[in-house]
């Protein structure tokens, strides 16, 4: 056989193989795309199961090493770090956020560096939970959650790290609580000064503002109050929420359906469209009482800002969040720019604080292929050095300050 026809045979069998493989995966991706869809594979153990609400414990593997999203692979830490992580994903989102692909898992990936990593699951609203508000969730289960991780892990202190609105619930309940075991904050793409003008959540919050005279002009003069309203009426169905998730990047909604068919032929792609398509159409419902709570005062006052957020009677002290603390936001995030999620470094009070910028969007910053070498690796670094198994200094110092008051003052009341 001559040079030209081995040539010509050669792409022929290429080109075959490219028709076989593209055949195959159409195939799969129309009539069995369960078999494409790679999310939730890391084991875990519920230690939570209530009504709504569970807490998932992720075990160190067996085995030696993980994949990394570039291919890479990763040794497994086995000696674990005393500080147990806690993740918080946002409302409206499965728990896929944290476990999206094996490759792509913040929950495996946080394991293999050695911490002891428990999820907190908020579960599938349905119309019933329409009445949970903020209190319901930042207060009331995440000190639940935050009990049966102490329980299962045997230790008191603890880090968290959140995703948006699980940002938020981070910083309400060490706002309402003032836990004094909990040694680090993470927040990622969390929304804290709305009057930036930056984004959609900013352009939201002044549409609010603006309608809020016009408000308590109605309100004035009928019966119509907003914190009368019934939270069924307010609650978002999963669709809506789905597509407020798909506008953050309308772009690329728009071109995966083509950027599928130029890589039917590309298994691993497949697989990953399937899986990413899988957990943005499936958003969970949005109680009615946490937007409720939002648009009520934390929203149009920009309470999160000043650093007192009012919600019924209780009242979340964000200035006085002394916990050690790190800010991400995406740089192109346009629902929570960084300017946005900046300004929780101006409200609390750690002396350990500090704000970082990531490359991607509001998803992008935290399962994008980027996110791993970036959000979830300098998280990691930063809570490594934050997580050993004696109280930081400055709690040490605390406690010495207070006692050596009390002693003056004893010395004082016998003088006297």
């Amino acid at each position: 056989m001559n040079k030209l026809s081995r040539i010509a045979l050669d792409r022929g069998l290429a080109l075959n193989q490219r028709l076989a493989s593209s055949t195959a995966n159409s195939i799969d991706w129309l009539f069995k795309r369960d078999t494409l869809i790679k999310s939730g594979r890391t084991w875990f153990e519920l230690v939570h199961d209530g009504d709504l609400m569970s807490v998932r414990y992720y075990e160190l593997p067996d085995d030696d090493e993980i994949e990394l999203v570039d291919g890479s692979k990763m040794p497994i830490e086995r000696q674990q770090h005393a500080v147990p992580l806690v993740l918080v994903p946002p409302l409206g989102v499965t728990t896929e956020t944290f476990d999206l692909m094996p490759q792509r898992s913040l929950v495996r990936y946080m394991v293999a560096r050695g911490f002891k990593v428990y999820l907190v699951d908020w579960g599938k609203p349905k119309k019933e939970h329409a009445h949970l508000g903020m209190l319901d969730y930042a207060q009331d289960m995440m000190g639940v959650a935050l009990d049966k991780v102490r329980r299962h892990s045997g230790s008191k202190e603890l880090s968290l790290m959140g995703w948006c609105m699980g940002g938020l619930f981070c910083l309400l309940y060490q706002g309402f609580t003032r836990d004094r075991h909990i040694r680090n904050i993470v927040t990622v793409a969390s929304p804290i000064d709305l009057e930036t003008g930056k984004g959609v959540i900013s352009m939201v919050a002044s549409v609010a503002q603006a309608m809020d005279g016009p408000a308590q002009l109605v309100s004035n003069y009928s019966n119509f109050r907003l914190n009368t309203l019934d939270p069924a009426r307010l609650s978002l169905p999963d669709w809506v929420t789905t597509l407020v998730f798909k506008m953050t990047d309308p772009v690329s909604s728009v071109t995966t359906y083509w950027d599928l068919v130029t890589h039917l032929r590309d298994r691993e792609f497949v697989e990953s469209y399937s899986t990413t398509s899988d957990y943005l159409n499936n958003m969970l419902r949005y109680p009615g009482g946490v937007v409720k709570d939002m648009a009520g005062g934390v929203v149009n006052e920009n309470q999160l800002a000043r650093g007192r957020v009012y919600i019924g009677d209780e009242v979340a002290e964000l200035d006085r969040i002394d916990c050690n603390l790190l800010a991400f936001a995406g740089k192109t995030d346009n629902l929570v720019p960084p300017d946005v999620a900046r300004g929780i470094i101006n409200v609390v009070a750690s002396d350990d604080k500090e704000f970082r910028e990531a490359p991607g969007g509001h998803m992008g910053v935290i399962i994008g292929s980027k996110a791993q070498s970036a959000v979830w690796a300098e998280s990691a670094d930063w809570l490594a050095s934050r997580s050993a198994g004696r109280p930081p200094a400055r709690r040490k110092k605390k406690a010495a300050r207070k006692k050596a008051a009390s002693r003056g003052g004893a010395r004082a009341g016998r003088s006297g």
